[in-house]
């Protein structure tokens, strides 16, 4: 396969990624890279994956479409629609419930008017579904903000934490 419809349609940063990526794992084994690929594109359009994305990153690891879909929609990362600029991730396992996620996910809720799976109108924050657990089970309640961690929350903390973006 050639990759000239994935290089049309990722941006260069992207490829820049994916290119990194394939350079730890054998030649024949490109499809190594796909968790990185779709992270790095979904990256590059504000959040989420779109068809024509996949079909790029297909192109580019030399893998069937529906592979890169069946892996797109079976991880909690990926979004396929559109959603909030910031993807916050309140972990409701049963460590982080027993330390208090329950008043964290019903704070934010309020505090923005939405729910979990929804984004502010604005587009700003986008509440994920509830996540089964982020392994942050010793700093409960825990959220993941645009893939980072915080640990030990509060409202205020979490208010803090919020404020604070872009």
């Amino acid at each position: 396969m050639s990759d000239n419809n994935s290089d049309t349609v990722l941006d260069a940063h992207s490829i820049e990624e994916i290119d990194n990526w394939l350079k730890r794992y054998p030649e024949d084994q490109k499809q190594s890279a796909v968790l990185a690929a779709l992270r790095a594109v979904q990256h590059q359009n504000d959040g989420y994956l779109t068809v024509e994305l996949m079909d790029a990153v297909a192109e580019k690891l030399e893998m069937p479409k529906i592979a890169v879909y069946e892996v797109a929609s079976f991880y909690s990362m990926y979004e396929t629609e559109p959603v909030g600029k910031h993807c916050v991730a309140i972990c409701t396992n049963i460590s982080c419930m027993l330390m208090g996620s329950e008043t964290i996910v019903n704070h934010v809720e309020k505090k923005y008017g939405i729910k979990l799976g929804e984004s502010t109108a604005d587009g700003k924050i986008f509440l994920k579904v509830e996540e089964e657990c982020l392994a942050g089970c010793d700093g409960g309640p825990m959220m993941q903000v645009d893939h980072v961690y915080h640990m030990k929350l509060t409202p205020e903390k979490v208010d803090k934490i919020l404020d604070a973006l872009d």
